[in-house]
């Protein structure tokens, strides 16, 4: 993420980009080359202080990633194991 002059404009920005994409916490992490853990610590905590309106949007889009993560999980097994039945 070079470019990026701060913490907090990094949190905005992947904020942001969470917001457009709908994007997960670790599609997020891969895009910008950076740990899930600091992306989660930028959305969750520092974002909180930052930009309380902005804070409470990425938060409804993590919570709907983790409540389908069961759902894409067994999908990807389903594919995974898919060419076996042919």
């Amino acid at each position: 993420m070079k470019g990026v002059a701060s913490i907090d404009e990094r949190a905005v920005l992947l904020a942001q980009y969470i917001i457009d994409s709908k994007d997960t916490v670790r599609g997020t992490a891969k895009k910008f080359g950076i740990s899930k853990s600091t992306v989660h610590k930028d959305v969750s905590e520092r974002l909180q202080k930052i930009n309380a309106v902005l804070a409470r949007k990425v938060r409804v889009i993590l919570d709907e990633n983790k409540a389908e993560r069961h759902i894409r999980g067994g999908m990807a097994t389903k594919l995974k194991y898919s060419h076996l039945k042919n």
